[in-house]
């Protein structure tokens, strides 16, 4: 059995920078030469697997199997969720119910900009996340915005911001997903782990936005209306996220942060009304009723699918056909540690694939159209295909050769200060990729074995490493350069980018104060 090396070089410093060979290739390809993710993660693994060999002098054959595991996961455990995810988008899209749900939403959402934020860009940007993720949400909530009159930057501003909380539920929980499978972690532990924070987190995210729409004036005459679009998110998000599972959180949170929204609006409305453009009643609906209640529907019947299908009561989750593993003994942890691929046809991947059947079926759609949604998703995604297998291979060496074990060997050493430090690793990692799926690939194993070696609550620095990460989408390049695509900022996203930064550093303290106070006060809930 191979064994991992400490300390190969001989000289710890080297060892900490050959360790972190990865991120650094990363950082150059992608901020550097600004190449396209999937190449930059090619050309990343290739890397790895030198290092792995050459420094760590793994042996080839199982560094290369170690890969395909990684690669295998990547395909299966990602790709296949977000690409049927897709699917369901496009075919609502084609169908035109997709029109007709936003253009209800857009006629519901009064003429006040501030409310228009908090239920476009909050709840309804949650919604887009929790199905698409990957950018789409400022892609589609910033016209909506620059349609209602503001102005371009500041609808991308509100667009990216409202988009913090929901990041790591997003795309049917693709970024939970590969924690857990990573870290070797129950998978329903990690996701109440993430959702403990993303509920303090998503408490402040609505105050922003009515900041940057209407300043101190904004808080002053719209503050509830920020707290009942928190809280009632929590309410939908927290038990899915701790109870069922990381596929829905993000939907169900969304959908009853939109209700309570709506009835709380018949109830309560702000003394004096900010305008950018008046919409209510400016012409009527093109789009039916019947429209509007498919629209609806097709989000219930994917909610009650997964949900059935995937809860902790689901036998279908613990099929397994077969599983692929490969072992080392780690010099640091005194025992054997594997990464694995156990295949089950039956994964959330297959599920949504089942849900977008059966919306087929309801919405009555032909199968010219849903060729057509598939095609769609292919071409949309194909480059995110490539990026889960060679980001999650690279993940899977880094892991299996010892490097990451030799990262966490030195970090251990900052004891509880590691705290501040953990949620950094997964704001980089989703800086410099652009995805929180591939900061959680990275990091995840180096988060776990840190916490355990310092004595941390083991659930909770992979869970502020996940936070992390979404919290660096707003100056994510690859994020940013989806969400410019149908504005005038194309080919501009370091406009966007700077204008993102302060607030995401900002928000970033925010998540280390959390992170401490659950440390040194609630340290039980994770672990």
């Amino acid at each position: 059995m191979y064994i991992q090396q400490l300390n190969p070089t001989g000289n710890a410093g080297l060892t900490i920078i050959a360790s972190l060979t990865p991120i650094l290739v990363l950082l150059i390809l992608l901020a550097g030469l600004r190449l396209t993710a999937w190449l930059a993660s090619l050309i990343g693994s290739i890397a790895t697997i030198l290092v792995a060999y050459l420094v760590w002098r793994a042996p080839v054959a199982q560094v290369m199997y170690a890969w395909l595991i990684g690669a295998l996961v990547g395909t299966w455990a990602i790709s296949w969720i977000v690409f049927w995810g897709l699917a369901v988008y496009n075919t609502l899209v084609l169908t035109g119910k997709f029109d007709a749900f936003r253009e209800w939403i857009v006629r519901n959402s009064t003429n006040d900009a501030r409310i228009q934020t908090i239920l476009l860009a909050w709840s309804f940007g949650a919604l887009l996340e929790g199905l698409v993720g990957f950018g789409y949400p400022w892609a589609f909530i910033a016209p909506l915005l620059i349609y209602l009159g503001f102005e371009d930057l500041k609808a991308l501003q509100v667009s990216a911001l409202a988009n913090n909380a929901p990041v790591s539920y997003g795309a049917l929980g693709t970024p939970i997903v590969i924690l857990a499978a990573t870290t070797g972690l129950p998978l329903l532990f990690v996701s109440a782990s993430v959702a403990k924070v993303v509920a303090i987190l998503a408490l402040l995210p609505p105050w922003i936005l009515l900041y940057l729409v209407d300043k101190w004036k904004g808080i002053k005459e719209a503050w509830p209306i920020a707290l009942v679009g928190s809280l009632s998110y929590i309410l939908g998000q927290y038990p899915i996220a701790s109870f069922v599972g990381p596929y829905l959180p993000d939907i169900t949170g969304s959908l009853v942060s939109f209700a309570i929204l709506l009835l709380f609006l018949r109830v309560w409305k702000p003394k004096k009304v900010v305008t950018f453009r008046a919409t209510n009643g400016d012409g009527n609906s093109k789009f039916s009723r019947r429209d509007v209640i498919y629209g609806w529907l097709a989000f219930i019947i994917l909610i009650v699918v997964v949900t059935l299908w995937t809860g902790p009561w689901s036998p279908l989750t613990k099929v397994s056909m077969f599983t692929l593993k490969q072992s080392a003994f780690s010099s640091l942890l005194h025992k054997e540690v594997t990464v694995a691929f156990a295949f089950n046809p039956f994964v959330a991947g297959t599920s949504i694939l089942a849900s977008w059947l059966i919306i087929s079926v309801v919405l009555r759609t032909s199968p010219r159209i849903m060729g057509e949604a598939i095609k769609r998703s292919f071409n949309q995604y194909w480059g995110g295909i490539l990026t889960g297998v060679f980001v999650v291979g690279l993940a899977y060496v880094f892991n299996f050769s010892g490097m990451a074990y030799s990262l966490a060997w030195k970090a251990s050493d900052l004891g509880l200060v590691f705290i501040i430090v953990s949620p950094l690793f997964g704001w980089i990692g989703c800086a410099l990729s652009g995805s929180n799926t591939s900061s959680n690939a990275l990091f995840g194993v180096f988060q776990l074995t840190t916490a355990k070696l310092a004595g941390l609550p083991i659930g909770l620095t992979p869970a502020l490493n996940s936070v992390g990460a979404e919290l660096a989408k707003p100056v994510a390049p690859q994020t940013a350069s989806a969400g410019v695509s149908t504005t005038k900022y194309v080919r501009k996203e370091g406009i966007v980018i700077r204008k993102n930064l302060p607030w995401a550093i900002g928000i970033l303290i925010y998540l280390i104060i959390i992170g401490l106070l659950y440390a040194f006060l609630l340290p039980g809930l994770f672990k």
